[in-house]
């Protein structure tokens, strides 16, 4: 897995680079399925905005945004919001299941099933 980190209008510390590629690896953890993770912090006008993009497998982008006066309280709110949606999205892909294993349902439940 990839992370790329880009500033637009002006440049990052390396020390901050360093914090945001550490805490973006850390979204593994909440689906494994991240093929690349990109960060844009953009500079506009004394004002910062955080945009980080997920590639996930089998599913389109992911994408979380924030604006403000601070770096990293940007780039923190922005991977609270995006902690949010892959864990939605991991809570929806495995809520699928049965709440009764089939061996442990009646026979004719899954007659009616079949048809």
């Amino acid at each position: 897995m990839q992370v790329a980190i880009a500033a637009r209008h002006g440049e990052l510390r390396s020390d901050l680079q360093q914090i945001i590629e550490e805490k973006a690896q850390k979204l593994l953890t909440y689906f494994d399925r991240v093929i690349a993770i990109e960060v844009t912090v953009d500079f506009e006008g004394g004002r910062v905005k955080v945009e980080i993009l997920v590639d996930a497998e089998h599913h389109d982008n992911f994408v979380s945004h924030e604006n403000g006066d601070d770096v990293l309280a940007c780039f923190h709110a922005a991977l609270h919001k995006m902690e949010q949606q892959l864990k939605r999205y991991k809570e929806k892909r495995t809520d699928h299941r049965r709440d009764v294993p089939i061996k442990d349902l009646p026979i004719e439940e899954l007659e009616q099933e079949q048809e």
